[in-house]
């Protein structure tokens, strides 16, 4: 791809065109005189001429590549200020729901057919007029769009949008935005969020609604919307303030708040008929957005919204979370993490009994165990839930505090299942991590690094030895009779857990087939009989010309190579693959294969180091354990 004269690139976009680490670009310009010098930006953030570059790269022997994505991207951020970027990557949007919705207007008349832009996404917030002037990054992108897609296109500029602004873009992890869509929108419904951000908690959704603050976020967030099919209302504003979605009741509402905001509206909002379990104190701003995502959904339907650890316990708003209580409203309260944040999970009254227990469950080390507890308490809030959840009485939270911190409600354990547990997890983290020594592959160390011939993920797809392949969109993997590989298995190693109904357009593992997650995990399938699930890809090779675990080994290095781990996805057709004969092939898929039973081994040896840790702690406090001379 030619390099355009005008175009720059920041020191994290050359690290991702040669494939390495922002400190080697960085030793780069110490070592070398030669080094191109910055032709704008600051001097904590220089920008440097593409072309420039691209010549020392090349004349340096240096493995890179200027993919057409790459392309469009550096000409957005050469185009404006980065006051302006999230505004123009919003018009492209634009202009890509345009070439979605009306492509033969585009392939017969090219950019003339633009006139009729407004017409065609007069669904989009923000300004009627959402050209984008520039005709000839119109072009690209129409060409970027014609090679992957224009809902892909959107996605790889949203994802080096959200990189280039990650201190000022907050978005939820997406572990913690898949497991709040499954709990809260179970089956299937109409979806509200009323603090949008750029889309992550409405994108599983058929039917959406949403708000958000910040005009170019919700063009962003409606555009990602609107190119997966869905059907969508998103507004821009206030949503405390200037409720713009009045009257909406959604099946579900998830929510991901701004967190202690102490000028939210205190002031202008005293009387308002949302406060239905109480006014909220002027430091208590997320039980305004509990009580706002409540008005906002069907009675009986469910909230998921994530909160602050400190708003389970903070004085001041112990009289609305007691009134939440008593009401039936808060169902549950999860921590996902050590420092937070919390999720509570509320329902909103429909005249059914309220129950008498509050599901409380800690899974700051394991968010697996959270959808079972939450299953186990739907099917009877009253009995005692088998395995990591447990149930509070809702009279006993009902004290002067109203602490309602899932830490604080961990039961204590008796003598005998105390001495059973630690036992056992002492014998495990002894045996696990006895074997570690044993377990890494026999590398060779080489005095001078070794280059080998290389070639794209991308090239083996156009030749044949690699198949790309994904399950179905809107695929449910609830119920069926069909087993279901899904992404917390793929990242656990367990065997398929979902459950899906027969269809044609499904996806069938077979073993050697390797599989991926969003957030970088790679496995190589050893057992057919199960249907790829969601938000997993499917890399189906073929073996007599390409090995499974060769492939696996470089797919994984490739994903622990990107310069911004935040990022939730990979170009992988541009991953590099080197050119090897099928013996050496595998041989280094040997060699990746223990690696990976290695990271296994390692993972359970820290998740029971954990375990035995806070088993430690608590033992002794309680009086279950004591030090002693010759250690445990």
């Amino acid at each position: 791809m030619e390099e355009s004269q005008d175009i720059t690139v920041n020191a994290g976009d050359i690290a991702r065109l040669a494939s390495v680490g922002r400190a080697a670009v960085s030793n780069w310009r110490r070592r070398h005189d030669d080094f191109p010098q910055p032709v704008g930006g600051t001097t904590s953030s220089p920008l440097f001429s593409l072309p420039e570059i691209a010549a020392w790269l090349r004349r340096n022997g240096k493995s890179f590549e200027v993919s057409l994505g790459d392309l469009v991207w550096q000409r957005l951020r050469t185009s404006v200020d980065d006051l302006r970027l999230g505004d123009l990557v919003g018009r492209v949007g634009a202009f890509l729901l345009f070439l979605h919705r009306r492509p033969e207007a585009w392939r017969k008349h090219g950019t003339q057919s633009l006139t009729g832009l407004a017409a065609a996404t007069n669904d989009l917030p923000g300004s009627p007029d959402l050209r984008v002037d520039d005709l000839a990054l119109v072009r690209l992108v129409a060409e970027l769009a014609a090679e992957r897609g224009p809902l892909e296109t959107f996605e790889l500029l949203c994802e080096r949008y959200a990189e280039a602004h990650s201190r000022r873009l907050s978005v939820t992890r997406d572990d913690v935005a898949a497991l709040m869509s499954r709990i809260a929108n179970q089956d299937g419904g109409s979806v509200l969020d009323p603090a949008c951000g750029v889309g992550t908690l409405l994108l599983p959704a058929g039917v959406s609604f949403g708000q958000e603050i910040n005009e170019t976020n919700a063009l962003l967030t409606a555009v990602r919307v609107l190119l997966r099919g869905a059907k969508a209302q998103i507004v821009a504003g206030d949503s405390l303030r200037e409720d713009g979605l009045t009257g909406e009741l959604a099946d579900a509402v998830v929510c991901d708040p701004p967190f202690n905001e102490r000028t939210w509206g205190y002031e202008e909002l005293t009387g308002d008929p949302r406060w239905e379990y109480g006014l909220p104190p002027r430091g208590e701003s997320e039980l305004a957005w509990v009580q706002h995502c409540l008005a906002h959904v069907k009675p009986g339907g469910l909230v998921a919204i994530l909160m602050p650890t400190a708003a389970a316990a903070r004085r001041p708003g112990k009289r609305i979370r007691g009134n939440l209580l008593r009401s039936g409203a808060l169902r549950a309260v999860v921590t996902l993490g050590p420092g937070g944040p919390d999720l509570w999970v509320l329902r909103r009254p429909d005249g059914e009994r309220p129950p008498s227990r509050l599901l409380v469950v800690d899974a700051s080390e394991d968010l697996s165990i959270v959808e079972p507890a939450w299953h186990a308490y739907r099917r009877d809030p009253e009995a005692e839930l088998p395995g990591d959840g447990r149930t509070v009485r809702i009279i006993d939270l009902l004290d002067d505090e109203v602490d309602l911190s899932p830490a604080r409600h961990r039961p204590q354990q008796g003598g005998p299942d105390f001495l059973r547990d630690f036992s056992r997890t002492l014998d495990r983290f002894r045996d696990t991590s006895a074997t570690l020594a044993q377990a890494p592959p026999a590398l060779e160390l080489l005095a001078e690094r070794q280059d080998l011939p290389t070639t794209t993920v991308g090239e083996l797809v156009k030749a044949g030895l690699i198949a790309i392949l994904q399950a179905p969109a809107r695929m449910s993997a609830d119920e069926g009779p069909l087993p279901v590989l899904t992404a917390d298995d793929t990242a656990m190693g367990t065997s398929p857990s979902g459950r899906t109904t027969l269809d044609p357009t499904l996806v069938m593992i077979r073993p050697g087939d390797v599989v991926t997650t969003a957030l970088g995990v790679v496995r190589v399938i050893t057992r057919s009989g199960a249907a790829l699930g969601p938000q997993l890809t499917l890399y189906r090779v073929d073996p007599q010309r390409l090995d499974p675990d060769f492939l696996a080994g470089f797919l994984r290095s490739a994903d622990a190579a990107r310069i911004h781990p935040s990022s939730s996805r990979l170009d992988v057709r541009r991953a590099r693959v080197p050119m090897l004969p099928l013996a050496d092939q595998r041989r280094y898929g040997t060699a990746f294969r223990e690696l990976f039973a290695l990271e296994d081994r390692v993972r359970e040896t820290t998740a029971l180091g954990e375990t035995l840790i806070r088993l430690g702690f608590d033992g002794l406090v309680d009086g279950h354990l004591r030090p002693c001379d010759q250690g445990v």
